[in-house]
């Protein structure tokens, strides 16, 4: 079980990166990207982020490289919209959930 305290850190952490991916990144090649979950571990050194993209295959191939390349971006506006110790380095996933459930409807 998640304590309370991991549960806002985590919730704080996936509004703010949701903010950072719609306002801050400018690429014209990230189309339509959600920040589906955010887990940040109990020392607060790691998170793993949890995407995802709407799109054709190469596509998404093509917002996961530029979203890797802009982790030290993400990581610095993070750190300054959401207060912690540490601001926990980023490790991004693509998270195919909502592809799988929409196919199958």
């Amino acid at each position: 079980m998640i304590p309370e305290r991991m549960k806002r850190v985590n919730e704080a952490c996936k509004e703010a990166l949701g903010e950072i991916l719609q306002e801050k990144i400018k690429d014209p090649r990230i189309g339509f990207v959600t920040v589906t979950s955010v887990e940040v571990t109990p020392d607060l050194h790691q998170a793993k982020v949890r995407l995802s993209v709407l799109g054709p295959e190469e596509e998404v191939e093509t917002v996961m490289r530029v979203l890797e390349r802009a982790k030290g971006f993400m990581r610095r506006e993070l750190g300054q919209r959401v207060r912690m110790r540490y601001t926990p380095e980023l490790r991004i996933f693509l998270d195919r959930g909502p592809e799988v459930s929409e196919r199958v409807q």
